[in-house]
Formats: C-alpha cells, structure tokens, sequence
C-alpha cells in the first residue's frame, strides 16, 4: 500500500510508518518482512507480547456471546469476573471497579469521582486537584490538566483547569542535594504536598495524583522509598484522596500486579489500563475504595459519569484472560528476574559511556537517560531533537523503543523508555541492549 495515498489521519503528518502485517511473540513484522523487536510494547501495553492465542480466543467466545451491553441495562460475567480479580488482589480497600476504555478515561473518572465525593460528603469546596511537573496523565482536557508536562500542555493551556496545582516530582538523581541521602530528598520533597494544601486552604483540597514510577515524562523514575510514605500520611492528615495512576506502571509492568504494593501504601482511587488488555482490547479501569463508594451509595447513589463502551464484555473478558495468563505463565517472576537481567546489561554496557548519565527503573520497566555531559548532567540542546533520531534509527535498526524529549524540565532533556513483554528472555535482552547501542552511536557521532 502506498501510504501517501492513506485516509488515515496519522500521529505525525511529515511520518509515514510501514504497514504491519503480523505480530509472534516479542517480534512485529511488516509488510516488506521487515521484523521489530518490541523492546517497549507499543506503548507499554504489549505485555504478553503478540499472537497470544489464549486472549484472542477468549475475546471471539464472547463475542460469539453478546458483543455489547449498555451498562445502563446490563452487567455481565466478564466484567464481574475481572472485577474480583482486581479487588482480590489489590492493596487496602479498593473493592469497587469502574472499567473505561483507556488510562486517559480512568484518569477522568478518578478526578471527577474526587470531586463528586465531596460533594456527597457535604464538603463542596473541595475542588482543588494537586499533581506533579513532569507527570503524565492522559490527553482528555482534564487528564491534561492534571499532567505537568509543559510540552504537552503548552498549546492548549487556555482549555486547562484552573484547578490543578502542580509540586515536583521525586527525581532524586537529577534533583537531590549535594550530600542529600535519598531518605532525606524523599521526605522534603513529598512535604512539598503539605505546603501547596496549605497555600491553597486545606478545606479547598480534594485529592493528590501521581504516577508511583513516572513513566513517558521521566522514563521509569521510581520514587524514593520514603516518599509515599510521608504523601500518604500528609492525603490522611488533610482529608485529601490520593489518586495513584498505574495506567503505564501498572499490572505486573514492576513485578507486582499493582506498582503501589513496592511502597506499601494503598491509594483511595487507583487507575490502570494498557498492561490490563494487552493490547488486544482497548481496556482500563478505576478501582476506589469502600469508602468512597460508600458516600455515592448513601448520598445520590449515581456517579454523574460514563462512557459507551463501559465495562465491555469482549474488553472484560480480554482482562480476565490476561491476568489468567500472568498466573498461569508465572510471569511476574520473570519480569522480576528478566528486570533484573536487563537492568544489569544496559548498566554495563553504558557504564562508561559520556552521553548516558542514568539506568534506571523497576521490573521490565527501564529508562536510559541521555546527556551531554556525564558530571554535570546537563541535557543535550532540545532543538537536535535527540530522542526522535534515536527512535528513528532504532526502528531502522530492527528494534521498538520508547524515547521521549522534555525530560528535565518539559523541554529539554532525552530519555530512552523500555517496557518490552513479560515473556522477554536473556537472549531478547542482548539483542535490545546490542540494538540500542548501535542506534545511539550512530545517533551521537551524526551531532
């Protein structure tokens, strides 16, 4: 197919990517039989890697079924299936499901839950949202609202909520002060939340969102292991909901199904999404807690909210079939060990290198960030648009990564993103590692 000739309206006008024609395993190909190994899974969503025939054909036995149900008139055995899958498994009290399409749906219905309970709880000024720079939330105008991305926000800043409220993130190796212990830098910077709760009156305050390893905006930066700590104590001292977005981190990504269970702590309302359908179906979900469903069943009784797609049946029974595949397949354990294995590869590989200045990251959840210079940190100039060559070149190259620019500050700053299939192997992690190499050095020696 001639792709100028396309009616498709694509992600960039000037970039016409190849037609793929199959997927196997952890490897695309294309119409030219071209073969990619998925070192990112699209976008962190790929998880059981392609042609998993146990989630395909849970998907065509519902859709022989019943396709599609209105929630309005139905629910159905998928979706109350996987409803008590996650809540079984899910941290504190999160034991109600609400399931979107998508992570920038989950993200939406979490900021407008938030709001709705305080309105049942008789608490009407609490409409303040306070998030994180350099976060990422979804691209619907509320979700946009509450990321802090300045790159993706700039142009439609006049749409944005004026009431998101933005503190920094947990980077503690970009960030922290000299001689500063990552304990200490956790604890100041997660009391950073008090003092903006303050700034804007406690009673106006109605929830605290962040993602527990930030992902397309940092690449895979893990907070210290005190910082969420503290930002649950500071949510429970003020009556402010803690939101946690795992629609990237999420479902198994770090090695536990749910990212949180690494800080021991349990948010009020919890996001997730691309990890749970695989790709296969377009699926995400909210879970919050008793409590708050407990002030929608007393008070009103309906969540002002919804979508048409809610809690698809085809969708629902791709989640279920995929948790069953991660249990069954053990592969949380390898994505423990094959973390752990990649990790070690891409740390020595660029130990020495003068334009990696960090390794990072939890499970198959890594970042590489790239600098110009080692000791000081300081980002390549954003107008070479380092990340875009290197995904470029990777891709020519036979590999999928997930490079990103704005790093530091929204601008500038380069990072490499991998969040390959939980069914990576050793040999799948050399070949990344050896591809990602070879891509960067051609990159380099061209600026």
């Amino acid at each position: 197919m001639n792709n100028s000739k396309s009616s498709v309206f694509p992600r960039h006008s000037q970039i016409l990517p190849p037609m793929v024609a199959s997927g196997d395993g952890v490897y695309l190909t294309d119409q030219q039989d071209n073969k990619y190994l998925d070192g990112c899974g699209g976008a962190a969503v790929s998880c059981l890697g392609h042609g998993n025939t146990v989630v395909t054909d849970a998907v065509v036995n519902q859709l022989k079924d019943v396709a599609y149900a209105h929630t309005s008139f139905f629910t159905s055995a998928p979706a109350e299936q996987l409803a008590s899958m996650l809540t079984e498994r899910a941290p504190g009290a999160l034991n109600r499901v609400y399931f979107v399409s998508g992570g920038s749906e989950a993200v939406e219905a979490s900021l407008k839950l938030s709001r709705q309970y305080f309105l049942e709880c008789k608490q009407p000024s609490r409409v303040n949202i306070i998030a994180r720079h350099q976060s990422y939330h979804g691209n619907t105008l509320g979700a946009l609202s509450a990321g802090g991305n300045q790159w993706r926000r700039r142009q439609f800043q006049p749409l944005l909520s004026d009431a998101m409220h933005h503190i920094d993130p947990c980077y503690y190796w970009r960030w922290s002060e000299p001689g500063e212990s990552e304990s200490d830098y956790g604890l100041r910077v997660a009391d950073q939340l008090e003092e903006k709760i303050l700034e804007l009156g406690e009673e106006t305050v109605a929830a605290f969102i962040a993602e527990p390893v930030v992902g397309a905006t940092l690449g895979a930066v893990a907070a210290t292991a005190t910082y969420f700590k503290r930002v649950r104590e500071i949510c429970d001292r003020y009556g402010v909901l803690l939101i946690l977005d795992e629609v990237m981190c999420g479902m198994g990504r770090t090695g536990r199904l749910y990212a949180c269970e690494h800080e021991e702590i349990a948010p009020d309302i919890l996001c997730i999404a691309k990890g749970l359908g695989a790709g296969v179906q377009p699926v995400g979900a909210m879970l919050c807690s008793d409590k708050i469903y407990a002030a929608i069943e007393s008070g009103s009784g309906f969540f002002q909210h919804g979508h048409t797609y809610l809690a698809h049946p085809a969708a629902c029974a791709a989640g279920v079939a995929v948790l069953q595949e991660i249990d069954a397949r053990q592969l949380l354990d390898n994505v423990v060990s094959q973390g752990r294995v990649l990790l070690d590869l891409l740390s020595e590989r660029f130990s020495e290198s003068s334009y990696v200045g960090d390794v990072r990251g939890r499970g198959l959840f890594l970042g590489v960030e790239l600098v110009q210079d080692k000791d000081t940190k300081a980002p390549f100039d954003a107008s070479l648009k380092l990340h875009a060559k290197v995904k470029k070149t990777a891709f020519e190259n036979g590999l999928m990564v997930y490079p990103m620019g704005g790093t530091v500050d929204g601008v500038s700053g380069d990072h490499v993103l991998i969040a390959p299939p939980y069914i990576f192997n050793e040999a799948h992690s050399i070949e990344l590692v050896d591809k990602l190499d070879q891509s960067i050095r051609q990159v380099i020696k061209t600026i």
